[in-house]
């Protein structure tokens, strides 16, 4: 599966897992492409580098979705804390 398959799984994914994670995370539907193609490299790498997961299989594979979605909770959840903690900071 080549960068552009990555790209068009971050982008499905990223919008999935956006509505997976509770709470505000802020940001446009620009941010949640980008987190959602961050998302699902992080989740790629994940699969490959961790549990020895061949990612590159193709494009419909079950486990690369599952990874990508996974990746992409995990970006989504980091950037809402990211953001959580300026938020407070700049109210204070």
């Amino acid at each position: 599966m080549g960068i552009i398959a990555w790209i068009v799984l971050g982008l499905i994914a990223g919008a999935i897992a956006k509505a997976i994670l509770p709470g505000r995370q802020g940001g446009g539907w620009i941010a949640t492409l980008i987190l959602g193609i961050i998302g699902a490299l992080l989740g790629g790498w994940i699969a490959s580098a961790i549990f020895g997961i061949n990612v590159n299989r193709e494009f419909f594979s079950i486990g690369t979705w599952i990874f990508a979605i996974i990746g992409g909770v995990i970006v989504a959840a980091i950037w809402q804390w990211i953001r959580g903690r300026t938020g407070a900071r700049n109210r204070a």
